[in-house]
C-alpha cells in the first residue's frame, strides 16, 4: 500500500476526529490534577489531605480490568442505540459533563469525603472514555496514520490541560467556584457533540459474543497471531523501550535544584523549553511516519531519546547555565515527543480493532511500569551513584529496548502480522 500524500494524510476527517478526542480525554484527567488541588488548597484544605488526592488516580493504571466489558457490552441509552462504542463515549461524557457541573457545590471543609469519591467517580468514567476513545481511533485510523492520528490526539490532550488549569483557574478569582465546575464541566460538551456527529465503526466477525470470551479472546487473538515468542518480545520491548528515558526525567525537577537553578529559572525556562518541543516532537514525529513508516521511527526516534538522555549528563557536569538548560531540556523533550508518537503508533499498529478496547488497555497499562519503577527506585540510584553516574546508567537501560527493535519492528520491513481498519471515516 502506498504512502498517502501529507495533504491526503492531515486534511481528512479521521485527523479532526482525533482532534476532538484528545480534548475530550484530556479535559478531565487535567481537572483532577491541576484545578481540584488549586481548589482545595485555596478553600484551607491541608497539603497531607490533598496529597492523598493522588489515589483517585488508579482507574487510569487499572482500567484493562473493565475493559473486556466495553468489548462486549452496549450501553442501552433510552430509546437511542448509538452503537458499541459510542454507547460508551456518549455515556461517559454526559456523566463526566454532570458529575464535574456538580463538583463545585460541595463545601471541601465538611465534605472532603464526598469530595474524594466524586473525583474517584470522575477518574473511573474518564478512564473508561479514554478506554473506548482509543479503541475508536484504531478501527478508523488505517496503518499508514496511527503515528500521525495518535500524534494529533496526544498534544490536544495535553494542550486541553489550559482550559481547569489555566481558564479555570482564572475564572475562579471572579466567579464562585460553583459556576468555575459548571463552565469547565461544559467543555465536555465538546466529547458530547463529536459522538453525535461521527458514525459507529463496523463491528468486526471477531467482536465476542460472551463475557469470558471478551476477557480471553484478546489474549489468545494476540498471541496466536503474533506467535508466543514475538507475543512475548512485544511485551519486554514495550516495557523497555521507554525506560532509560523514563527514569531520566523521574526526577527532573530535584536535579535541576540540585544543579543550582532557582524555582523561577526552572518554572520560566525549563518547563516552557519541554512543553514546546515536546509538543512540536509529537507533530513532527506523526508527519514523518506517514512516509518512513512506523519500524523506521522508532529507530530513528529512539536514537534521538538516548542521545538526548547524554544531554542530561553533560549539564550534570558542566553544571551551570541557562542556556545549557534551555538546550538539554529543549533536546530531551524533544526526544520525547518524537519517541512517545512512534511508540504509541507501534502499540496501536499490534492490536486488533475487534479487541481494541481490551488489548490497548493492557498495552497502555504496561507502558506505565517503567514509570511506577523510575518515580521508587531512582532516588536511592542517585544517592549512590551521583547524577553524571546515574544519566549514564539511564543511557545503558535504554539500550535493549533499541535491540528488541530487531525482533519487533525490523528496520526494512513492516509488521505483517497486524489488523488494519475496520472501517475508515
Amino acid at each position: 500500500m502506498n504512502s498517502p500524500s501529507l495533504r491526503e494524510a492531515l486534511l481528512n476527517r479521521r485527523m479532526l476526529i482525533c482532534i476532538f478526542t484528545g480534548f475530550a480525554s484530556g479535559m478531565p484527567l487535567y481537572l483532577l490534577i491541576s484545578l481540584v488541588p488549586a481548589w482545595l488548597r485555596s478553600e484551607g484544605v491541608g497539603l497531607a489531605e490533598i496529597g492523598f488526592f493522588a489515589l483517585i488516580g488508579l482507574p487510569y493504571t487499572w482500567k484493562f480490568v473493565w475493559s473486556p466489558f466495553l468489548d462486549r457490552y452496549q450501553l442501552r441509552l433510552f430509546a437511542y442505540s448509538p452503537g458499541l462504542r459510542r454507547s460508551w463515549m456518549l455515556g461517559t461524557q454526559v456523566a463526566l459533563f454532570l458529575s464535574i457541573a456538580v463538583l463545585g457545590f460541595l463545601d471541601p471543609q465538611s465534605q472532603l469525603w464526598p469530595i474524594a469519591w466524586l473525583c474517584l467517580g470522575i477518574a473511573f468514567l474518564s478512564a473508561t472514555q479514554d478506554i473506548v476513545l482509543d479503541a475508536y481511533r484504531r478501527q478508523i485510523l488505517p496503518d499508514t496514520e496511527l503515528g500521525l492520528g495518535n500524534s494529533i490526539h496526544v498534544n490536544v490532550y495535553r494542550l486541553a490541560g489550559l482550559v481547569p488549569g489555566s481558564l479555570s483557574l482564572i475564572l475562579s478569582d471572579i466567579l464562585p467556584w460553583e459556576t468555575v465546575f459548571a463552565v469547565t464541566g461544559a467543555f465536555m460538551l465538546v466529547g458530547i457533540a463529536l459522538t453525535l456527529s461521527i458514525q459507529e465503526p463496523q463491528r468486526s466477525e471477531l467482536h465476542p459474543t460472551t463475557l469470558a470470551s471478551s476477557v480471553t479472546e484478546p489474549f489468545r487473538e494476540f498471541i496466536s497471531r503474533q506467535g508466543v515468542r514475538q507475543a512475548g518480545l512485544i511485551l519486554l520491548f514495550i516495557l523497555m523501550y521507554k525506560l532509560g528515558d523514563s527514569m531520566a526525567t523521574a526526577l527532573a525537577t530535584p536535579f535541576y535544584l540540585d544543579m543550582g537553578f532557582s524555582k523561577t529559572e526552572i518554572g520560566s525556562v525549563a518547563k516552557f523549553a519541554a512543553l514546546v518541543p515536546m509538543i512540536v516532537g509529537g507533530m513532527l514525529g506523526g508527519i514523518l511516519m506517514v512516509k518512513i513508516g512506523i519500524n523506521r521511527a522508532l529507530w530513528l526516534f529512539g536514537a534521538v531519546q538516548i542521545v538526548s538522555i547524554l544531554g542530561f549528563a553533560l549539564m550534570a557536569r558542566v553544571g551551570e547555565g541557562l542556556w545549557l538548560l534551555a538546550m538539554v531540556i529543549g533536546f530531551e523533550y524533544l526526544g520525547v515527543g518524537l519517541g512517545t508518537a512512534a511508540f504509541i503508533a507501534f502499540i496501536f499498529r499490534v492490536t486488533n480493532p475487534a479487541f481494541a478496547a481490551t488489548q490497548l488497555a493492557l498495552f497502555t497499562a504496561i507502558t506505565a511500569v517503567p514509570r511506577t519503577l523510575a518515580s521508587s527506585v531512582t532516588g536511592v540510584i542517585v544517592e549512590n551513584l551521583g547524577w553524571e553516574n546515574f544519566f549514564y546508567l539511564c543511557t545503558l537501560l535504554a539500550i535493549p529496548g533499541m535491540l528488541l527493535l530487531l525482533k519487533v519492528a525490523p528496520w526494512h520491513e513492516e509488521n505483517s502480522k497486524t489488523v488494519n481498519s475496520e472501517s475508515p471515516v
